[in-house]
């Protein structure tokens, strides 16, 4: 990890006077043929606007209450990646009838992908519920599907994003070495910190806040309080196999998106007659507010992530975030 943290840082003529020459005929012939127009993007950005408002249309229907709890499969089909975790939870917790949300008008975001692209996405930034959010969509064969969605933070806004004279954005490589943290690293580098705050080898890496280095603090002082009961606790963070994107912003940096999975575990180790409470947030899953030997809880958190560039190397910012519990087990 010391060796990851030091490698993400390391790292037409203009003629005056006189007629102009004749021209040749290998001019000639040229200027005769029209000029190859660039191909089209894989995604065109009416084809973003049409999938986005299809979606919101579909997304809505589902959400009305309905004794038709088969609802939830079409629900989990419109998404991938995080999101069908968070889905699954959204419906299972609330009779199958989850909040319907308001959306506002999105602005568009599409990267310009080549047309031979197998996989290609787009993000918008949108209002939903009156709180700015950023979601992102991957198509898989005909189909558009939701993976991510996270609100704004407050007092955040969203980078400029670098876009062309046509108005597509660029993406940014997985394994790009512009920034000082590349889209493949940054859910890893995230979890770290989440786990070893300012202690860790990543520490710097991500900027100290309530989703990284507080959340450290937090874990610190769950498993010292579990030690005082004579239990254990842990939580682990992992970027899991979630599809990570990355836009281009207009200061040569990147804004990323991720998501990673936490598991919490507590363990009576000791004393056997000792009640394990069950947070309320978990009570759908598991009921009668304690278990005896063993709870683990199961969650899913978006992010959206502004990385500086290479050039300028500084501490990179979460700058939105959505997600929950996604499932609760014990014995």
């Amino acid at each position: 990890m010391l060796a990851l943290a030091a490698g993400l840082l390391a790292g037409v003529t203009a003629c005056s006077g006189g007629a102009p020459p004749a021209p040749t005929k290998a001019a000639e012939s040229s200027s005769a043929r029209p000029s190859p127009s660039a191909p089209e993007p894989a995604v065109t950005r009416e084809e973003a606007a049409e999938a986005f408002a299809e979606f919101i249309a579909a997304d809505d229907l589902l959400r009305v209450r309905s004794e038709l709890r088969g609802r939830l499969q079409q629900a989990k089909d419109l998404t991938v990646g995080g999101q069908a975790a968070l889905t699954v939870a959204a419906y299972s917790t609330t009779d199958y009838a989850p909040p319907r949300y308001r959306w506002g008008s999105p602005t568009l975001l599409v990267p310009r992908f080549p047309p031979e692209e197998r996989a290609p996405w787009f993000s918008a930034l949108v209002t939903r519920d009156d709180q700015p959010t950023l979601v992102t969509f991957a198509r898989s064969g005909d189909d558009w599907q939701l993976s991510s969605a996270a609100r704004l933070l407050p007092g955040q806004e969203l980078p400029p994003v670098a876009l062309d004279a046509d108005g597509y954005a660029t993406a940014v490589a997985a394994d790009d070495k512009s920034v000082t943290i590349s889209p493949q690293f940054m859910g890893p580098v995230h979890a770290s910190v989440a786990e070893t705050g300012k202690s860790g080898v990543t520490a710097g890496l991500l900027a100290p806040g309530p989703y990284t280095t507080e959340v450290a603090e937090q874990i610190a002082t769950l498993r010292g309080d579990a030690k005082f009961n004579e239990l254990s606790y842990d939580s682990i963070f992992s970027a899991d196999n979630y599809p990570v994107y990355g836009l281009r912003t207009e200061n040569g940096g990147a804004l990323i998106q991720y998501s990673l999975s936490r598991t919490s575990t507590t363990k009576n180790m000791v004393d056997k007659s000792y009640k394990i409470p069950v947070p309320e947030e978990a009570s759908r899953w598991l009921t009668g507010g304690t278990v005896r030997l063993s709870l683990k809880l199961t969650e899913v958190h978006q992010y959206a992530t502004v990385v500086p560039p290479l050039t300028a190397p500084a501490a990179a910012a979460v700058i939105a975030h959505d997600g929950g519990l996604t499932g609760a087990v014990g014995q």
